[in-house]
């Protein structure tokens, strides 16, 4: 995969999109496609079916999807199994009609059974029940999973799956009815440090959960579209977890917020814990940099930078 590849990133908006944008940009990368969903939409067949004849990309990471926290999954299921089975199918399809040398497509941890072994290895998925919470874009992602597998299989269409854990960073939802739990929990206690309340946590605070810097996963994925080939699926995490209790001190620490934090018990936990096994990543040769703190920090300042109240 040289420089000069045609490399289509689709969902570049989206905060895992656009951090592969910015690690192509840095290798030096110089026909990178994006196109914004008005421009193409990937629900649609027809639209994509034409770009896919017309632009014939060699490369492409699918990282558009649906994508949303508890509440969000569990308020819009309609949405989430839907959309994210209409953007796969159309994207890999045509992908692999018209001429594309390699897809990435980007799972999600949350494919693996809620109850799985910890840590979680590849070989355990569909290997029990999912989380309720979260089932339908679940259901979705492992189809897109398999989907690869089977057009490697009928077609020779040469597909990875790389399953990330939970991300965060620079362009994250900080949207309190969609985001995801560390965004929500900085917003939380950005905004309660300036209005001198306290901060509500969901569940209990007793869950445990891994956390990746975006910009450690794009890298990641330009290391896995050059080295990886296999038809099995790749976990890319840290390797390490921390409770939401234990997350949540450790963001006011660095938000500064030195109020009350309760824990609202009668909301739901989520899966207990969800901690990727990373090993098969590693003996291929490649490792996270960004610490948990150090990531959260630079974060929150891309976060402060964007609050006209921050600076009142």
């Amino acid at each position: 995969m040289n420089s000069d590849a045609t490399v289509y990133v689709a969902g570049h908006t989206g905060l895992v999109g656009a951090a592969i944008v910015r690690r192509l940009e840095r290798e030096g990368f110089t026909r990178i496609i994006t196109r914004l969903r008005t421009e193409l939409d990937l629900r649609a067949a027809a639209t994509v079916e034409e770009f896919f004849a017309s632009v014939r990309p060699q490369y492409v990471f699918l990282a558009a999807a649906r994508v949303g926290g508890i509440h969000a999954n569990d308020t819009r299921p309609a949405e989430f199994i839907r959309d994210n089975l209409q953007i796969q199918t159309n994207t890999i399809d045509a992908a692999a009609r018209h001429g594309v040398e390699k897809l990435l497509f980007l799972g999600s941890s949350c494919i693996y059974p809620r109850l799985a072994p910890q840590p979680i290895r590849e070989e355990y998925l569909l290997s029990g029940a999912l989380e309720p919470t979260n089932e339908w874009y679940a259901v979705a992602k492992i189809a897109g999973l398999k989907m690869c597998q089977a057009y490697r299989r009928q077609y020779g269409f040469n597909a990875i799956a790389a399953m990330p854990t939970n991300l965060y960073g620079p362009g994250d939802n900080f949207d309190l009815q969609s985001s995801h739990v560390l965004p929500a929990l900085l917003r939380k206690c950005h905004e309660a440090k300036l209005a001198g309340t306290s901060v509500q946590v969901w569940g209990t605070g007793r869950p445990r959960r891994e956390f990746l810097h975006v910009d450690d996963l794009a890298d990641a994925l330009l290391f896995l579209m050059r080295h990886y080939e296999a038809e099995a699926p790749i976990n890319v995490g840290w390797g390490e977890d921390i409770s939401i209790a234990e997350l949540t001190r450790l963001i006011a620490r660095i938000v500064g917020f030195e109020g009350e934090i309760r824990f609202d018990t009668s909301r739901p936990d989520g899966t207990p814990q969800k901690l990727l096994d990373v090993s098969r990543l590693k003996t291929l040769g490649w490792s996270p940099r960004i610490t948990l703190e150090a990531g959260i920090s630079a974060t929150y300042e891309w976060f402060r930078a964007r609050q006209p109240v921050a600076h009142a």
